[in-house]
């Protein structure tokens, strides 16, 4: 009698042009998500003149993202075990089209407050589910730089949104610069753009769905898991860097919220134009979007550059306190001076390329391995509490100073806002290096790329 053997079939990897293809559409829906969240930067002012929306108003549209988003901290991860990559990230990725259609329909500031809560739900959860497919997809193979390629391109996005005032006049002034400007077009021009998400998600399941018939992928990538319980033995080094980056972090995005209004309004101020001079209004207004631009721009070349210089000389604390130390007098040369703002926002470029470039990695020398994913869970959380107090205290400031072309000064309350917590990133950044250069350190001074086995 003939027995029958079966043996198991061995796929083989994916090709390496399979990978990257992957890369490509899973950055592409990474690239709708920034554009959406970035969309409304240009149109504060357009929003205050004819919504009559008050900065405050304005301000909860970017602060009811970072209140929805800190659910998904709590459970953007489960669901994406639950549900696997591909149906969870066309899941959120649709969340996010579906709330940059909402905030385009009406101008209704309480619709506006939901759409953006509805992209806050979406966005994070779905950054957790590309996270995890590209170290499915890329563990072992150049998994760094897939991520930095897929920061890169998100971040073009972001330079997009800035710039949408120059490159998509037709929806900022379809009756020409000289006519009112429209609040509606460009949020129906983000639903557009932002259907990326939705395209790259798509395409995702596709090369997903054929590739596991006949390739061996990797293993999902453990989404970060939040423990309160397990942040609680954390050490002092560790806390430094949580406070460090919310001091920082929550001077730089809330800022970007509110930058293409302040600067506009500043090169108004310096033109000696008023809001009413709509030509006038447009040339700001590129000006300003060009300059807040700057921001992800440096960050997409620098970040990575500033990233392998801490891995060759260590140093990262003392990286820490010179990108702490930068950031101190931009907002008050901002608010005070008759520089050019190219000096401020440069200064500002840097801290936002190095500082970030030596932080997220330092966590990984601070905090035992079985622990990362709370401890850059918690990092997270607490980073999106942040952005959701000083959005609103932002706007506050700003209506209670009665900010505008016409009041330039009414600006400097919020400046001094974020120049104290500059103050306090660089005392957390010091405090960091003075532990890391004593007999409790961990190595983030002196641990290099050489000095590992």
């Amino acid at each position: 009698m003939a027995v029958l053997e079966t043996t198991a079939v061995e796929h083989p990897r994916p090709s390496k042009m399979y990978r990257w293809l992957v890369l490509i559409f899973v950055s592409l829906a990474m690239f709708g998500n920034y554009y959406i969240y970035d969309s409304i930067n240009p149109l504060e002012r357009i929003f205050l003149e004819q919504l009559k929306y008050s900065a405050s108003m304005f301000g909860w549209l970017n602060a009811i993202y970072s209140l929805t988003a800190l659910a998904t901290l709590l459970i953007g991860g489960i669901l994406v075990d639950k549900f696997g990559i591909r149906k969870s990230l066309l899941l959120f990725s649709t969340l996010i089209v579906l709330g940059a259609l909402l905030t385009a329909l009406k101008g209704n500031f309480y619709m506006m407050v939901a759409g953006r809560g509805l992209v806050g739900l979406g966005a994070e959860s779905q950054i957790v589910a590309v996270t995890t497919a590209l170290a499915r997809w890329f563990k072992g193979k150049e998994l760094s730089f897939a991520f930095g390629i897929n920061l890169t391109i998100a971040r073009m996005a972001s330079i997009a949104a800035d710039n949408s005032p120059t490159w998509a006049k037709f929806a900022f002034f379809p009756n020409g610069v000289t006519e009112q400007p429209s609040w509606h077009r460009p949020l129906v021009l983000a639903v557009v753009v932002g259907s990326t998400a939705v395209i790259g998600a798509l395409v995702y399941w596709a090369l997903e769905s054929y590739a596991e018939t006949r390739y061996s992928l990797g293993k999902s990538g453990e989404p970060d898991k939040l423990s309160f319980r397990e942040g609680l033995k954390f050490n002092p080094s560790y806390w430094y860097v949580v406070a460090l980056c919310f001091t920082f972090y929550s001077g730089i995005f809330p800022f970007r919220t509110f930058a293409i209004d302040l600067f506009t309004s500043k090169y108004l101020s310096q033109m000696g134009a008023s809001i009413s001079s709509t030509a006038a209004f447009a040339t700001a207004q590129q000006h300003a979007g060009s300059l807040n631009s700057l921001l992800p721009f440096s960050a997409m070349i620098a970040t990575p550059l500033f990233g392998l210089l801490a891995d060759k000389i260590g140093k990262r604390a003392t990286l820490m306190v010179a990108g702490s130390f930068l950031m101190m007098p931009v907002y008050l040369m901002i608010a005070y001076s008759n520089v050019s703002l190219l000096v401020p926002v440069s200064l500002m470029g840097i801290a936002f390329s190095l500082i970030p470039a030596v932080m997220w990695p330092s966590v990984a020398y601070i905090v035992n391995e079985h622990r990362l994913g709370t401890a850059y869970a918690l990092m997270s959380l607490l980073q999106q509490i942040g952005f959701f107090i000083f959005n609103l205290a932002i706007g506050k400031a700003n209506d209670f100073s009665h900010a505008g072309p016409d009041n330039f000064h009414g600006y400097a309350l919020g400046m001094w806002i974020f120049s104290i917590l500059g103050f306090l990133a660089l005392l957390f950044a010091i405090l960091l290096r003075q532990r890391e250069t004593g007999p409790n350190g961990h190595g983030l001074e002196t641990i290099t790329t050489h000095s590992q086995p």
